[in-house]
């Protein structure tokens, strides 16, 4: 098996993470699907290849994906709560289906999967994890035996740094939200500095309470006040 030169992987992936890193907006979905698109190009006899998120409430989602595939073996997975993409996310650091027609370890998965898609085998890495929720890479091949051991060091080689990847625009989009969250805070206190001729402290102060009172994050009431500004119903000061 010919497998992708590690420095190249490390050059594209890197150059990735650059070109969104110097977007003004990162659209998360769009990235992840650049992502797995890049990964799957440095993965010898793998024609498919996505990105699961499942919950702990047995929720299984389809979060980045080269093509349709990927979603249709994920929507299988959430009806039959069994599969190889959800135990690499929760039970194991990866998981290797080598013939759908042939696998027992998910009999009713791999039943499906052989009738009605070309998927013949799987390659499964444990992606990210976090409060919940949990998420698989997915290599998908259209024949049986596609993935030997060398296609799984490469594996967790891509995994790695799709994680690093993935953990830096996630990164990106938090603090992006932060800097909106302070913004629109620091309207909200001017325009109650104005109003009731309090300074910055005792508005802030005041933001503060009305979100306890209210049992709402301190930036949605910010936004609450911002847009009462312009006609919307200001909540109780």
């Amino acid at each position: 098996m010919v497998l992708t030169d590690h420095n190249d992987l490390m050059r594209d992936v890197a150059v990735l993470v650059r070109t969104l890193d110097k977007r003004a907006e990162v659209d998360v979905e769009g990235a992840l699907e650049e992502l797995v698109a890049n990964l799957l190009a440095h993965m010898p006899l793998a024609q498919h290849a996505g990105v699961t998120l499942t919950t702990s409430d047995g929720d299984v989602q389809t979060l980045g994906a080269t093509d349709a595939h990927p979603a249709v073996l994920d929507d299988i997975q959430r009806r039959l709560r069994e599969g190889p993409c959800l135990s690499a996310a929760w039970n194991h650091h990866l998981v290797r289906l080598d013939d759908v027609s042939c696998e027992q370890r998910w009999p009713a998965f791999c039943r499906e999967v052989a009738a009605t898609t070309p998927i013949r085998s799987i390659l499964a890495f444990e992606l990210f994890t976090g409060p919940g929720s949990t998420g698989a890479l997915n290599f998908y091949a259209e024949t049986p035996d596609a993935f030997d051991d060398d296609a799984v060091e490469l594996g967790l080689t891509l995994a790695t740094h799709a994680a690093l990847a993935w953990h830096m625009v996630r990164r990106d989009e938090q603090f992006r939200s932060a800097l909106a969250s302070r913004d629109v805070i620091g309207q909200a206190k001017g325009m109650l500095m104005e109003r009731f001729g309090i300074d910055a402290l005792r508005a802030f102060e005041l933001l503060k309470r009305l979100s306890q009172n209210l049992n709402t994050p301190l930036a949605d009431v910010a936004q609450q006040v911002v847009v009462g500004r312009r006609g919307a119903v200001v909540p109780p000061l």
